[in-house]
């Protein structure tokens, strides 16, 4: 199963995208969708092409994507939850089954404790998926959101198996 992680954001936009393979999760490819725009709804747009540009290079079965907190700022938030928007949207467009995660419990399936920090996700997200070189800390977060997913996945997967599951 082919998984597309997405950490969103009004001005960049991490995506990371993992194969899940009875070998393991293998790194299929990451980056950013850096937003240009200055307006408003040309950034949402920006985002929302992005995300369709990444479907059709990469074929993903599913996206994860990290649910809105509520930032110090509210406008920032609402901002947030506005680009998460635009790239659910994009994905539904393409009949993609959307999965949503809060941070805490990214960070915990990554590093095993919900209050780690960008740098030991991006640490974690390298030696998982065995990444050389060097990885932006959006696309981390993202192959996190993947990584957490395939994580979930693995554990209905067993429990239906075991009929403790439906």
């Amino acid at each position: 199963m082919r998984i597309l992680g997405i950490d969103p954001g009004s001005r960049l936009t991490g995506y990371g995208i993992i194969e899940d393979t009875p070998q393991g999760y293998k790194y299929i490819a990451s980056g950013s969708i850096r937003i240009k725009a200055d307006y408003f709804p040309d950034r949402l747009k920006q985002i929302f092409n992005g995300i369709l540009e990444i479907v059709d290079n990469y074929q993903p079965e599913q996206m994860a994507i990290e649910q809105v907190f509520m930032h110090k700022n509210a406008d920032s938030a609402l901002k947030l939850g506005q680009a998460r928007g635009a790239a659910i949207c994009a994905v539904q467009t393409q009949d993609i089954a959307v999965f949503e995660y809060a941070a805490r419990q990214v960070k915990q399936a990554v590093v095993g404790k919900g209050a780690a920090d960008k740098l030991q996700v991006q640490h974690m997200v390298k030696i998982l998926l065995n990444v050389q070189g060097e990885l932006s800390l959006d696309a981390s977060d993202a192959l996190g959101i993947a990584i957490c997913h395939g994580n979930y996945q693995q554990t209905a997967k067993r429990l239906t198996q075991q009929g403790l599951f439906r």
